[in-house]
């Protein structure tokens, strides 16, 4: 048996559905509902950085955004995704949390617009479990599901309604290497 739950925002519109199938004792799928759709710009010469195979906007394309995420659980299923935060990597701005610039030896993460939830995250500690560990990381930034394309955020498009970004340190301590890091199924929670 496989239950489908909705969740909706203040005005009871739906913003997106849970699916969960008891025989895995898990969810299945957990997905917003798109907010709206931006349409991506070239970026000008020298514009997008690709480091930790960063996507860069296309012309013409249409990106969905999203003013909210997936509930917050115990276990919220995720994409864990790799990120850079310093001055010349992918991230390309200082992080919200602190308007500075961080080392990718720290356990850091970014969440994106809803779980971000307008700072309430801002330097506190996650969990993090995938590969078989669980470890701690700090929220630093917001990764924007509801704009992109744009020099503020380097030409690169919204973020997905599922994503934790996170540092090389992050991944290093799920014991995630090499040509294996970058994308990856996880469950998070408040530490």
């Amino acid at each position: 048996m496989i239950r489908v739950i909705g969740w909706s925002d203040s005005r009871g519109r739906l913003e997106g559905l849970i699916v969960f199938k008891p025989s895995y004792g898990a969810f299945v799928k957990i997905h917003a509902k798109p907010s709206g759709k931006l349409r991506g710009k070239k970026p000008p010469p020298g514009k997008c950085n690709k480091g930790h195979d960063s996507d860069c906007c296309q012309e013409g394309k249409f990106y969905n955004t999203f003013t909210c995420s997936p509930p917050v659980s115990s276990h919220t299923k995720a994409i864990l995704t790799l990120n850079g935060f310093g001055p010349k990597e992918d991230g390309g701005v200082p992080c919200e949390c602190n308007n500075n610039y961080h080392k990718d030896l720290e356990l850091i993460v970014v969440l994106l617009t809803g779980w971000f939830n307008k700072k309430k995250h801002c330097m506190n500690y996650i969990n993090i479990h995938g590969n078989g560990k669980t470890i701690k990381a700090k929220v630093v930034d917001e990764c924007d599901s509801t704009m992109g394309c744009d020099d503020e955020h380097d030409y690169q498009p919204p973020c997905a309604d599922n994503i934790v970004n996170a540092s090389d340190a992050v991944w290093d301590a799920l014991r995630v290497y090499g040509d294996k890091s970058g994308e990856m199924e996880i469950y998070w929670s408040d530490a």
